[in-house]
């Protein structure tokens, strides 16, 4: 069970933290800070990295069963940072820029932990699309999400990868053709994100379903978690026999044994 989080307001040891990334484990789960408040965590080169890094070493660490990823000051993400992309406009450093977020994108569906993210403030361009490429995610009431690039004059192609496979059709393009917010309460209608709750509630509500979702075994999540995305990718019969094939070698597993057993027995299971 995770501690609550450190709040998003001004911190004290700020001077000590990491310049773009902040990990700070409580328990079994691993919590994840972008770290520029002052640039409303925009995704520098050097913070995508960091963040990949960090996901690649979660991702190899059994000890770690959920991660969540916030943002410092007032803003989840706002992106990627224009400044650093405007300073080299070079065909061979965007297509690698963009090649690098996407790797670290599809990271976060790749590795055996749920992700979950922690909105508040703002979620924008590829903000939003770090939002949309999390298993999970919990947003202030407050929040509000865009994938603005089309207001100059950059579709947010990207973005839109992970978009779509959130929202209905429609509803992705109408964000990506006019660079419009939404609010939090229309994210969750629309499935961005799973709950809108007050920022006060927003650590707590986190801390609660991390406690259903630690609570389980960690290789039904992990093998659960590899197989939705895998299928999703599928026609629906080859869909399904990745599934019972799935779902033969989980029943396999001294977990799964031990809860059907426990179930029938009507006591908890000894995980």
């Amino acid at each position: 069970m995770a501690a609550r989080a450190p709040d998003t307001a001004a911190d004290p040891s700020a001077a000590t933290a990491p310049p773009v990334l902040e990990r700070i484990d409580r328990g079994s789960v691993a919590w994840l800070w972008l770290n520029r408040p002052r640039a409303y965590n925009a995704l520098s080169e050097s913070l995508l990295d960091a963040l990949g890094r960090a996901l690649d070493e979660i991702a190899a660490d059994p000890s770690v069963r959920a991660v969540v990823i916030g943002g410092r000051g007032q803003a989840f993400c706002a992106g990627h940072d224009l400044r650093e992309m405007r300073a080299e406009p070079a065909l061979d450093y965007y297509r690698d820029l963009f090649a690098r977020c996407s790797r670290t994108m599809a990271a976060i569906q790749k590795m055996p932990q749920p992700v979950i993210a922690r909105v508040h403030g703002i979620a924008t361009a590829a903000g939003c699309q770090l939002v949309a490429a999390c298993d999970l995610a919990v947003s202030a009431d407050d929040a509000r999400f865009a994938v603005s690039g089309v207001n100059l004059g950059l579709f947010c192609s990207t973005p839109s990868v992970a978009l779509s496979r959130n929202l209905s059709r429609k509803a992705a393009m109408r964000m990506l053709l006019t660079g419009d917010f939404i609010g939090a309460h229309e994210a969750l209608e629309q499935g961005l994100v799973n709950e809108a709750v007050p920022l006060a509630a927003l650590d707590g509500t986190i801390e609660a379903l991390l406690a259903k979702i630690v609570a389980k075994p960690r290789e039904a999540i992990a093998a659960g978690k590899g197989l939705f995305y895998r299928q999703l990718e599928m026609g629906t019969e080859a869909a399904y026999q990745l599934a019972g094939q799935t779902m033969a070698c989980n029943m396999m597993d001294a977990s799964a044994l031990e809860g059907v057993q426990a179930f029938l027995d009507k006591r908890s299971p000894n995980w």
